[in-house]
């Protein structure tokens, strides 16, 4: 796994370079800008002396860096435009140094130019640049940013030029991954160290490609710092993919029971079911109402389909719970929750089944995770993996959508510490939490899994392994893995709006083996 860090771990690290090392703030600044250029160049195959580089500079340090890199590209023969968003007078310290450097240096290049701004139209002068480099504000966002900092970056935005955010994209309010504005990167270039809040939220969205940016003190001071935010690696994967013995039969390679459908939704049940199975189970035992057996045995095979009286009601009821005691006490997992519903009696046997099971693994999707609402207090939750998306996760807490979305990272810690549950939060990405604190991103994945059925596959996956292994952590961050990784295989043959539930199932296999290829 690669380790993440927070914004005052990397601040931190500038301090150590000036009071430990004896190094000049300005030695940084210089490191960092020739570091911005190589990443670029190693990165943009389109990169040409033909057209201008574009470079937006702030006031601040990040500014700073913006003006020193517009000398690295002039002293590498190409010609740049940068757009100053502070007057001279407005500048400070290593910023002003390197602005003066700057301007005395386009004295000699005629064809380069700097610019002030002053109203809207100055971005345009722009337009004509090949690459686009944001060097606005840096690391200091706290909050939403206001005029005329949004209006500059939403003109930046429609720029067609290959866009590269130093540190990290404007507008972007790192500690948090969350920003109603923020500069669309292609790249994103950021220094010293990899920042937890690229990877999630509106960092995931605005960040682009991240790579890595060095400011002289190599590598050895952050392995001494310690952090428990993660980046998943495809390697992470293999731990989690069971291995099955020479001497295997269908009950010792993991058995699944899942409790999962209604009258309403009886398709989530039946891809869990056959993700499944197709995910290694050795068995797996579907229970349904009485009233979809038929329609689910149709689509069924391999899985055991176990119906349950309903009365012609179409849905799980408390009643039922000790008609299935014999089937989960049989199962190594047992899955609950997809396409259950939320009648109210569905709700009870949900909390029922979760609090009474404490010795199963028992991994809680859907509208199971609706039924633990204002409950998840009370039920001992250690034995679970929980896997909502975020909508689900608020309601589970209890609050907004979007004071979940504005800090997701500590509601996730702090969930998972209050409980003992191991967390899935589904998203893009989807990020799992473990109650040792842990924060394990994922990095596999793409859009084409915004679709109805992509959730109960995942299910399925996790389910299967977790009863394969008789272990959660390793089991579900591998299977989160995969499930990421099937959509980008598949995006070799198709786009991401054709791929559906069915596609990712078939191709488990495929993905399974592509990790084993690539590792073993």
């Amino acid at each position: 796994m690669i380790p993440l860090f927070s914004n005052s771990q990397v601040r931190d690290a500038d301090k150590f370079a000036v009071s430990k090392l004896g190094m000049k703030s300005i030695m940084l600044m210089e490191n960092a800008s020739r570091s911005i250029y190589e990443v670029i160049a190693n990165n943009y195959d389109g990169l040409t002396k033909f057209l201008p580089v574009g470079i937006i500079c702030g006031k601040g340090n990040n500014g700073g860096d913006g003006f020193a890199l517009a000398r690295q590209f002039l002293i590498r023969g190409y010609n740049v435009k940068v757009l100053s968003l502070a007057g001279e007078k407005e500048l400070k310290g290593d910023a002003l140094t390197n602005f003066k450097i700057l301007k005395n240096l386009l004295r000699i290049y005629k064809n380069s130019n700097l610019y002030f701004y002053k109203s809207m139209r100055d971005v345009g002068r722009l337009k004509e640049c090949d690459v686009l480099v944001d060097a606005i504000l840096g690391t200091g966002t706290k909050g939403n940013i206001k005029k005329p900092y949004n209006s500059i970056i939403l003109k930046l935005n429609e720029l067609s030029a290959f866009k590269v955010a130093v540190d990290v994209p404007s507008g972007l309010a790192i500690d948090f991954g969350s920003g109603d504005t923020a500069f669309n990167a292609n790249l994103t270039v950021t220094l010293a160290e990899l920042k937890t809040g690229l990877f999630y939220g509106k960092g995931y969205v605005h960040s682009g490609k991240v790579v890595k940016g060095s400011i002289g003190i190599g590598d050895e001071y952050f392995q001494n710092i310690d952090t428990d935010e993660y980046l998943v690696e495809p390697e992470d994967a293999l731990a989690g993919i069971p291995a099955r013995s020479v001497d295997a039969h269908k009950y010792t390679a993991g058995k699944v029971f899942i409790i999962a459908g209604s009258s309403d939704l009886p398709g989530a049940a039946v891809l869990s079911a056959k993700a499944a199975i197709t995910s290694g189970a050795g068995a797996v035992v579907l229970a349904v109402p009485k009233a979809i057996q038929t329609l689910v045995q149709q689509k069924l095979d391999e899985v055991v389909v176990h119906p349950y009286e309903d009365i012609y009601q179409g849905y799980l009821t408390k009643d039922n719970t000790s008609e299935l005691t014999e089937r989960i006490e049989w199962a190594d997992t047992v899955i609950i929750g997809p396409g259950l519903g939320r009648n109210p009696e569905t709700i009870e046997a949900c909390r029922q089944i979760i609090g009474k099971y404490k010795s199963k693994n028992i991994v809680v999707d859907a509208d199971a995770v609706h039924a633990l609402s204002e409950k998840y207090k009370q039920i001992s939750l250690t034995n679970c993996v929980l896997t909502p998306h975020l909508a689900e996760f608020a309601h589970l807490l209890g609050i907004n959508l979007n004071t979940l979305k504005g800090d997701p990272i500590n509601y996730g810690k702090k969930f998972c510490r209050e409980t003992g549950a191991l967390l899935v939060l589904k998203g893009a990405p989807s990020i799992t939490f473990t109650p040792a604190g842990e924060v394990l991103i994922n990095s596999s994945g793409n859009q084409s899994l915004a679709k109805f059925g992509s959730g109960d596959v995942l299910t399925g996956i996790i389910g299967a392994f977790t009863a394969s292994n008789n272990e959660l952590e390793n089991s579900t961050v591998s299977s989160v893995y995969i499930h990421g990784l099937i959509a980008d295989l598949l995006l070799e043959q198709r786009t991401e709006l054709s791929v559906n539930a069915t596609d990712l199932i078939e191709n488990i296999p495929n993905a399974i083996k592509f990790i084993y290829n690539s590792f073993i």
